[in-house]
């Protein structure tokens, strides 16, 4: 088995709609952003993107 570190992309944001914050995972960092800037758009939007370091396990054949 081989352990790898892949990274992908957590955005946390304020959902006026309900109220509350919730969160998306993208596998780019292009994705992310255009998904945050979406989300941005009134005084008290807001969005944060994180680079996340996730374990991958491949097991050899």
């Amino acid at each position: 088995m081989e352990n790898q570190l892949v990274q992908e992309f957590h955005v946390t944001y304020f959902d006026a709609h309900c109220g509350r914050a919730l969160t998306e995972v993208f596998d780019t960092m292009a994705e992310a952003e255009r998904f945050a800037g979406r989300h941005c758009h009134g005084e008290d939007s807001w969005a944060v993107v994180d680079a996340v370091a996730v374990p991958q396990v491949r097991i050899a054949a």
